[in-house]
């Protein structure tokens, strides 16, 4: 049985069916990512989840018990914002210990359970201080280690690193990675970053619309999406996605059936240059993306398809330049005209 449950949850706002339906089990000690584009409803549904939106529709189970409709403090669920939420006039312990002081919890308790957190968190040295002498960084970490210290079910995130700047993005998905691999906890994680999600899941969830669009483990949503939506929201840069109708014959043959009249799908690594004369296909270079251990080749053709092609290597390439070039058409995803699936090929291991 899983430990969180969710059975045909749906919200509304007026007359607007935010979340349609949505079932979706998760496993105890999984760290599951929502990710979509903004409007996609993830927030949405982890609000839902945090018991901080009343759930229109449905049914939801932790742990063999119905929390639909308990309030949020009930739910044994810790939330980690993207705005921190912090108190100002509070020091660090005071921050981290507020939730465990509130429920009466013994002083000892309380002190024991906020300096194994500050440990684990590295900020030990930090306690003293109030939110305002913290870096932003320090402050998530703040945030979330008032969450550990409650030793919750559900460690639930929404966009923790948002207002976070590039560098110490990267840093702190690390932290939290190693994090969930050393407390084990159920996580549900809400991002508009595919990286994040590619990176940090077990099983990323992606949503369109209020609904789900496909359910499975960041390499399975690469390399067989469900949907040319999933296709080009996985992955960066965005899937290739040409109709079929600006490629030539040779490409175009080797379609199946069902995908006359609708596209070809392909990983930048599937898009291969060619010494001139010599590829299938001709175009123009419109940039060059130099990026140190690879090359990003943008490129268009004079039938309107626009590609791009990953290099492992770099090239004299310059903007302007005449290129010919080849898709590897065993590792392409072919799609009706209606966005749909016909044909998914593995993707992982290009020559």
């Amino acid at each position: 049985m899983a430990y969180l449950q969710l059975q045909g949850i749906e919200k509304f706002f007026g007359d607007h069916r935010a979340i349609k339906g949505i079932d979706l089990n998760i496993q105890q000690g999984e760290f599951v990512v929502f990710v979509g584009p903004s409007g996609c409803g993830k927030s949405t549904l982890l609000r839902l989840i945090a018991g901080l939106e009343h759930i229109d529709g449905g049914q939801l189970n932790l742990d063999g018990r119905e929390i639909t409709h308990q309030p949020s403090s009930k739910r044994d669920l810790a939330m980690v914002f993207q705005s921190y939420a912090l108190y100002p006039h509070m020091s660090v312990f005071e921050n981290m210990s507020f939730a465990l002081k509130l429920a009466k919890e013994d002083p000892a308790v309380i002190q024991d359970k906020v300096e194994r957190a500050a440990k684990i968190l590295n900020l030990t040295s930090y306690l003293q201080r109030t939110p305002k002498d913290l870096s932003g960084g320090q402050r998530q970490r703040v945030a979330i280690g008032r969450a550990i210290v409650r030793a919750p079910k559900v460690f639930l995130f929404d966009e923790p690193l948002s207002n976070l700047d590039a560098a110490l993005r990267g840093q702190t998905r690390v932290e939290i990675a190693k994090l969930h691999r050393d407390l084990g906890a159920t996580t549900i994680y809400v991002t508009h970053d595919q990286v994040e999600a590619m990176t940090l899941a077990d099983r990323v969830v992606v949503l369109r619309d209020g609904q789900i669009e496909q359910v499975g483990t960041p390499l399975e949503l690469y390399d067989r999406p469900a949907n040319q939506f999933v296709a080009q929201f996985i992955g960066t840069p965005q899937m290739n996605v040409v109709p079929l109708a600006q490629l030539p014959p040779v490409v175009v043959q080797l379609a199946p059936a069902g995908a006359v009249g609708g596209s070809i799908g392909l990983r930048p690594e599937a898009v291969q240059l060619r010494p001139q004369g010599q590829g299938a296909i001709t175009g123009r270079v419109d940039l060059v993306e130099a990026l140190g251990a690879e090359t990003l080749v943008y490129i268009s053709t004079p039938e309107g398809a626009t590609l791009v092609a990953r290099l492992s290597e770099r090239t004299s390439l310059v903007a302007g330049n005449s290129v010919t070039l080849d898709v590897a058409t065993e590792h392409a995803h072919w799609f009706d005209n209606s966005g749909r699936v016909v044909r998914n090929t593995h993707s992982a291991a290009l020559a």
